[in-house]
């Protein structure tokens, strides 16, 4: 009988030693505030529609803003990301939707797809997305967006090519400051993108006009 009760003893024993090692191996996360890309776009301008169609694709970036981490450059060429939150989307994504917004709230161009769809089109716009962070400058912070942005014909030659980069500043260090100010950013770039793609669309249009 005291083998048995030992013999017993040392299973137990084993079994509330595994029980801790997995505990130790499959710790519990933290959870995390997702926050979606605020906006301000403004109402269509009710402008003359242009005869194009455009389709708007997702940028291409590196692996570390491919993510739904909120990117930090503390100092240096240090990538960190906010601790506790986290994009709704991977950054690339978070601003194709938001180029794809500004044109619908534009109004000039009626025609609009996304790769998602991988509709036929006259025009696409994409590009490399370089940055998408906030950076510590002093004892300051602000948001940084740059696009190296490319429109291309229906047979993928570039027609135009640009950089756009803005830089916003940031009220405080608060996560929830760092958002709202990527979302400005986000709104001044879509602008200015918006507009470019507007007047190269129209300037190859109107010397290669499509279906005539």
């Amino acid at each position: 009988m005291r083998l048995v009760g030992q013999s017993i003893t040392r299973l137990l024993l084993a079994a509330t030693l595994l029980s801790l090692g997995a505990c130790s191996i499959l710790p519990e996360q933290a959870p995390s505030d997702v926050y979606r890309l605020p906006t301000a776009l403004p109402a269509s301008k009710g402008t003359s529609p242009v005869s194009w169609s455009l389709r708007v694709v997702r940028p291409k970036s590196s692996e570390t803003l491919d993510s739904p981490r909120i990117a930090v450059i503390p100092e240096g060429n240090v990538i960190s990301s906010y601790k506790g939150a986290r994009w709704s989307d991977p950054a690339p994504v978070l601003l194709r939707n938001r180029l794809t917004d500004a044109f619908y709230s534009d109004g000039r161009v009626q025609s609009i797809s996304t790769d998602d769809s991988n509709l036929q089109a006259d025009y696409e716009l994409g590009g490399e997305l370089q940055a998408f962070q906030s950076e510590y400058r002093g004892t300051g912070i602000e948001v940084v967006i740059r696009l190296d942005a490319r429109l291309a014909d229906d047979r993928q030659r570039i027609v135009a090519s640009r950089r756009f980069e803005v830089h916003q500043p940031v009220a405080d260090k608060q996560v929830s400051a760092v958002v709202s100010a990527f979302g400005q950013a986000s709104d001044t770039l879509a602008a200015r993108v918006l507009q470019w793609t507007v007047e190269q669309g129209e300037r190859r249009y109107t010397a290669e006009p499509k279906n005539q």
